[in-house]
C-alpha cells in the first residue's frame, strides 16, 4: 500500500474532518495536501497519525486505539483541547486526557458515544470556561458587535490570552503581540495572517508558555 493511500486510510480511521485534517498536514510539513508532499513527508505524517492513535495492521488495514476520540463532535473538542495546551491550561494534549474530560463533563464512558448537541455543549462550554477562568481573559470565545472584527476572532484572542500569560510570567518582552508578529513574520500584521500562520503562531506561543509554566 502506498504512503499517500495510508494517509486517507488513517485520516478516516482517525474520524478527522477535512478541515482538522489539512490543519494536522500543516502543523506537520507546512502543507495542506497531501498531493503535494514528497515521500519523506508523507512518511512523517503516517508517523505523526500513529502518535495519535492510528496503527497499521498487516494486512493494510487499521484500527484505532480505544482511547482515539471519534464521533461528529470530535473536531470541535479537539480544536478546543489544543487551544487549552496552547493556552497553558492542559498539561497532556492526549486523546485518553481529553476523553476522561468528556466523561466528567458527560458521564459518558467516550467521546465517540456523544450525538446529543446537549451533550456536546457540555463538553464544549466547559472547556471555553476553563479556559477563561485559567487565563484570567474573560473575553475568549466571545463575540461583541461593538468590538473590531478582528478582535471577535477565536484565534486572535488565543493570541492575545497567550501572549498577556507570557508578559506576566517575564517570558516574552512587554511590547505589543503585532510586534511580536512583525518580528516572526516580517512585513505581515496579524490581521493579514493566513491559517496556516495563525496555527504556526498559536503552536510557537504555546511552546514558549509551556516552558515558562514549568518554571513556575
Amino acid at each position: 500500500m502506498s504512503t499517500l493511500a495510508t494517509i486517507h486510510i488513517a485520516k478516516k480511521e482517525l474520524g478527522l474532518d477535512d478541515e482538522t485534517y489539512r490543519d494536522f498536514l500543516a502543523r506537520e510539513t507546512g502543507k495542506r495536501s497531501a498531493a503535494d508532499l514528497t515521500e519523506a513527508e508523507r512518511r512523517k505524517v503516517v508517523i505523526a497519525f500513529e502518535q495519535q492513535g492510528f496503527k497499521r495492521s498487516s494486512k493494510g488495514g487499521s484500527k484505532p486505539r480505544a482511547d482515539r476520540l471519534s464521533g461528529p463532535y470530535a473536531a470541535k473538542f479537539q480544536a478546543l483541547w489544543i487551544a487549552a495546551w496552547n493556552l497553558g491550561v492542559v498539561e497532556d494534549a492526549s486523546d485518553a486526557t481529553l476523553n476522561a474530560f468528556v466523561k466528567r463533563q458527560t458521564g459518558l464512558d467516550h467521546g465517540r458515544f456523544l450525538r446529543h448537541g446537549d451533550d456536546a455543549g457540555k463538553v464544549i462550554e466547559a472547556l471555553k470556561d476553563w479556559m477563561r477562568r485559567e487565563s484570567g481573559d474573560a473575553s475568549l470565545f466571545t463575540r461583541d458587535r461593538l468590538r473590531p472584527p478582528l478582535l471577535n476572532d477565536h484565534r486572535m484572542q488565543i493570541l492575545l490570552a497567550q501572549w498577556t500569560r507570557l508578559v506576566s510570567l517575564d517570558a516574552a518582552p512587554a511590547t505589543s503581540l503585532d510586534a511580536w508578529v512583525a518580528h516572526m513574520r516580517p512585513g505581515t500584521a496579524y490581521a493579514d495572517l493566513s491559517k496556516d500562520a495563525w496555527i504556526d503562531l498559536m503552536n510557537v506561543l504555546g511552546a514558549k508558555l509551556r516552558a515558562a509554566l514549568r518554571k513556575v
